[in-house]
């Protein structure tokens, strides 16, 4: 366990570093993309999807701008990958290695490692979102503009909400599977399909990353709490994710 929980912590700051950095660069940008707010719209308005974001941050604001860059760019893009990148090693990279039976030979129950390990990996996801999210409070002063910290925390919460799905069918797969690269490989391209089909007018409501929409994150922020159409399916799917991973692991044999 004490193995696991180093290369989790590593994994984790990893991730954080590199979300800490993106912001910071995002958010450094900000004069110069509201200064040119007009000239940036013209030219994303030939991807008419695209053309409706950057209208909506010039409106907006900060705020908007912020969602965008951290969680839809940032947290979506990266985050998918994390979770799959995460998760699909978790039961079949030991199948992979050869290791599943001296894993199993650990004297606790199958429960309990499974569910040692799912939360380990998931909290390696979910603190780095949160922790560089709330980072923004303390970021926007150098650029002379602030958001409230509550509303950084409520909109952090949406977004490991969403990726919360995607690392439960990974690590489900994972229970069942033996081939890590497999996994990985056909999670991270439905993930890329699901975010190219966004940038398509006619099917982008239809897409998982509409629910990471700069627009979502704005009507979090207005009405102060989290939309039940959108987390009580995400906390269903990721719960439904979670014991058909758990009952395959409790099946299966080395």
């Amino acid at each position: 366990m004490l193995h696991g929980l180093k290369s989790y912590l590593v994994y984790s700051f990893g991730f954080l570093l590199v979300l800490e950095i993106m912001i910071a660069a995002a958010i450094y940008w900000w004069p110069t993309f509201e200064d040119n707010a007009q000239n940036i719209i013209n030219i994303a308005s030939r991807i008419p999807v695209l053309g409706g974001l950057a209208t909506t941050v010039k409106e907006k604001g900060v705020s908007a701008y912020v969602y965008g860059q951290q969680y839809f760019k940032g947290c979506a893009a990266l985050g998918t990958a994390a979770c799959v990148l995460f998760a699909a090693p978790s039961v079949a990279g030991e199948v992979h290695r050869g290791t599943m039976e001296m894993w199993l030979a650990r004297p606790v129950s199958r429960s309990r490692l499974f569910t040692e390990r799912w939360l380990g990996g998931f909290a390696a996801i979910a603190v780095p979102v949160v922790l560089s999210s709330l980072s923004i409070a303390w970021m926007l002063p150098w650029v002379d503009d602030s958001m409230p910290l509550g509303d950084l925390a409520l909109t952090s919460l949406h977004m490991v909400l969403f990726l919360a799905p995607i690392y439960a069918a990974t690590f489900a797969w994972s229970s069942i599977g033996s081939e890590p690269m497999r996994i990985s490989f056909v999670m991270l391209f439905l993930s890329v399909l699901a975010f190219a089909m966004y940038l398509v007018e006619a099917v982008t409501n239809y897409t998982p990353y509409r629910i990471v929409d700069i627009r979502v994150f704005l009507d979090i922020e207005a009405t102060g709490r989290l939309d039940w159409r959108y987390y009580v399916p995400l906390t269903a799917a990721t719960l439904a994710g979670y014991v058909v991973g758990l009952r395959s692991f409790l099946r299966r044999t080395p």
